[in-house]
């Protein structure tokens, strides 16, 4: 068996038809336990982004911590991942990706509420995440462990090859830049940038993630505007395909929810435990606060930034879909080899001659490099999880940096199929561990729900009281609170 035999193999063993089930079913009961929290406080997510906690010196603040939690989910999968969804699954992936987003949205709120629960303080500033509510939650060690060594080869090595891949084969297409060159300048300035730790990644962050996410839409809305009326048809062919109604995509109808699910959820992470590191790094009197904020980054990511993707991709009808047997179903744009970032690139083409090359290679260097910050604050996370009380713990956040920087360069030069699946490994292992831990764990959080929408009826400004909930193992809030 060669290295990409394997490699596949276990793509498929991890991404079984299981993994979707549960993803699905976790996002559909955590909506319906919390009466389907993510349309009903809304306006309430949108307020407290904005919200800063004075009353604490440590961590970051919520606006931080959304935008830390935008820069991980807005990446390659908002541009690449959009056009491989549609080229394996057909227009009907899309509408797969807006369900996992609508109720992973829950999920998103329950893990990082949790995360907020659990943190802990260390050198002045907060930490926490699937691992730390693992282990003070659940008491289960070698799980916590898992997930923190799942979350350093995923984030640390795996990923973020991944992300520098599809810059450089835009790069290469754009500018004739080779992927050695780009790939070299991408690891000097992540190195730079993440040897300043969490106040520096989330004060790039804060500048740099709202910067990207508007100048892209704006370029997006544009399109969408010139091919306004298609727009109804194309939401019907999604639709169409979505469940097999549409004559051509029938016979893929299960790619269509496969691919949709996979690349939602490597998209918006809801789920997959990444985004709950970042919640527990901000300053908030109640956990609930960071709950509803990371649940609105999920709809921002997949609800808006994805979908625009989709439309310009569709609206201007630069997509080749294949059969599951790599024939070719539905021939539109020139076959480009597997960068599927060209599906995107000569899209914006079409009606910007020479332009859409430029743009999406300069606005995917943007979305890479924040996700690319944020994919090293999960992995250092991690680290200091595991050598929390080693006297010896820099050294292994400076080891760290250096793999991640080599991790970055290698990945700019390798083949493109290779570096999904490898990356595909990495969110697969994270999600089957978190979605374990939140199944047993969403009591608390849904209790926590509770209190905080109780206080915020009584005109209260809503304070964590884990000791109220019948919630051990807090300690952190247990401590502030005596204080």
């Amino acid at each position: 068996m060669t290295f990409e035999e394997a490699v596949s193999f276990i793509v498929n063993l991890v991404w079984s038809p299981a993994l979707i089930v549960v993803c699905l079913s976790a996002g559909l009961l955590f909506s319906i336990l919390t009466r389907f929290v993510q349309i009903r406080r809304f306006g309430e997510m949108i307020r407290l982004l904005f919200a800063n906690d004075k009353s604490k010196q440590a961590g970051i603040s919520s606006f931080q911590a959304f935008s830390m939690a935008i820069s991980g989910r807005v990446g390659t999968g908002n541009i690449v991942g959009v056009a491989t969804a549609i080229a394996f699954g057909g227009p009907g992936a899309i509408f797969w990706m807006w369900i996992i987003a609508f109720l992973g949205s829950g999920s998103a709120l329950v893990e990082s509420t949790l995360a907020q629960i659990y943190k802990v303080k260390e050198g002045g500033q907060y930490r926490g995440g699937p691992s730390y509510y693992i282990e003070k939650g659940l008491g289960c060690k070698s799980l916590s462990i898992a997930f923190a060594v799942s979350t350093i080869l995923a984030c640390g090595f795996l990923l973020p090859g991944l992300q520098s891949n599809g810059v450089a084969s835009a790069f290469q297409s754009s500018f004739h830049i080779s992927p050695f060159v780009s790939g070299l300048g991408i690891a000097l300035v992540l190195g730079l940038v993440i040897i300043g730790g969490v106040k520096r990644i989330a004060g790039v962050a804060q500048i740099v993630a709202p910067f990207m996410a508007i100048g892209y839409m704006l370029i997006a809305f544009i399109i969408i505007f010139i091919h306004v009326d298609k727009i109804p048809s194309i939401f019907m062919l999604i639709f169409e395909s979505a469940f097999g109604v549409h004559a051509v995509y029938g016979a893929i109808l299960g790619n269509a929810i496969m691919m949709g699910v996979k690349r939602g959820i490597f998209s918006n992470e809801a789920g997959q435990g990444t985004g709950a590191i970042v919640a527990a790094a901000a300053k908030v009197s109640h956990p609930v606060k960071q709950g509803l904020v990371q649940a609105f980054s999920v709809y921002i990511d997949t609800l808006l930034v994805c979908t625009a993707t989709a439309l310009i991709i569709l609206s201007t009808g630069m997509y080749n879909v294949f059969y599951g047997n790599g024939a070719l179903l539905v021939e539109n744009a020139p076959l480009l080899g597997n960068n599927y970032v060209h599906f995107t690139q000569t899209a914006i083409n079409s009606d910007f001659p020479h332009f859409g090359n430029d743009f999406v290679s300069i606005a995917l260097l943007f979305f890479v490099f924040t996700t690319l910050m944020a994919y090293y604050y999960y992995a250092e996370t991690s680290v200091s999880y595991l050598f929390e009380k080693n006297k010896n713990r820099n050294v292994f956040i400076w080891l760290l940096r250096i793999l991640i920087v080599i991790a970055v360069f290698f990945g700019a030069v390798k083949e493109t199929n290779l570096a999904w699946k490898l990356g595909d490994i990495g969110v697969g292992l994270m999600a089957w561990i978190n979605l374990a831990a939140i199944f047993l764990l969403f009591p608390k959080a849904i209790r926590s729900l509770k209190d905080y929408e109780k206080q915020k009826k009584e005109g209260k400004e809503p304070v964590f009281d884990p000791e109220k909930l019948n919630i051990s193992n807090a300690d952190l809030w247990e401590n502030e609170n005596n204080l």
